[in-house]
C-alpha cells in the first residue's frame, strides 16, 4: 500500500489512517509457510509538533509446528509497530529514524520485515509442552514412555551407592 507522505510532512496535525491485508502465503519462515491466512494491517502516518511517525499494529494467524514436540499449532499473533519518519539524516548510522526518500511511501515492505523480526524464535504447542522422549520419540504430552531412563555415565557411581544402601 502506497501513501503519499507529502501533505503529511507539509502539515502540522495532519494525518492519514491506513487499513489493509498482506498475502504472505507463498512466504517461507524456518522451512515453513506459516501464514495460510491474510495478514491485517491497520494504522495511522500522522504528523505531531513536526514529528511525522508510522503507528501500525498487525495481526495475523501463525501455523506451524511446536518447537519440543512437533504438534501441529495454530496460533493469534498480534504486534504494534511504531517509526519516526525523516526526509534527511545528519547521523547516517541513526537507527531510530527512518529517511524518506521519495514521498510515496510503501507500507508493506517494512511490514513485512517487522512482521518476521518480530516472530518468536520458538514457538511451544503450551508453555508446560514436555516435549519428546529422546529416547524412542514418544509425544510426553499425551503421557509417559516405557524407555528406562539411562544413568548418566559420571554419576553411575552415585547409583551405587545408593543401590548398596538398600
Amino acid at each position: 500500500m502506497f501513501i503519499e507522505l507529502e501533505p503529511i510532512f507539509n502539515n502540522v496535525g495532519e494525518q492519514k489512517k491506513f487499513n489493509f491485508n498482506i498475502d504472505l502465503s507463498d512466504e517461507e519462515f524456518d522451512g515453513i509457510f506459516p501464514f495460510k491466512t491474510p495478514v491485517m494491517v491497520a494504522g495511522v502516518v500522522k504528523n505531531s509538533s513536526g514529528i511525522v511517525t508510522l503507528e501500525y499494529d498487525v495481526n495475523l494467524r501463525y501455523n506451524g509446528f511446536c518447537d519440543r514436540c512437533a504438534e501441529e499449532i495454530e496460533r493469534e499473533l498480534s504486534y504494534s509497530f511504531e517509526h519516526t519518519l525523516v526526509l534527511s539524516l545528519n547521523n547516517e548510522e541513526n537507527d531510530d529514524l527512518m529517511l524518506i526518500e521519495d514521498l510515496h511511501f510503501e507500507v508493506d515492505p517494512l511490514a513485512i520485515e517487522d512482521i518476521f523480526l518480530s516472530l518468536p524464535t520458538k514457538i511451544l504447542c503450551s508453555e508446560t509442552c514436555a516435549g519428546l522422549c529422546t529416547a524412542c520419540g514418544k509425544n510426553l504430552n499425551h503421557g509417559r514412555c516405557d524407555c528406562e531412563k539411562e544413568i548418566d555415565p559420571r554419576l553411575a557411581i552415585l547409583q551405587q551407592l545408593l543401590e548398596n544402601d538398600e
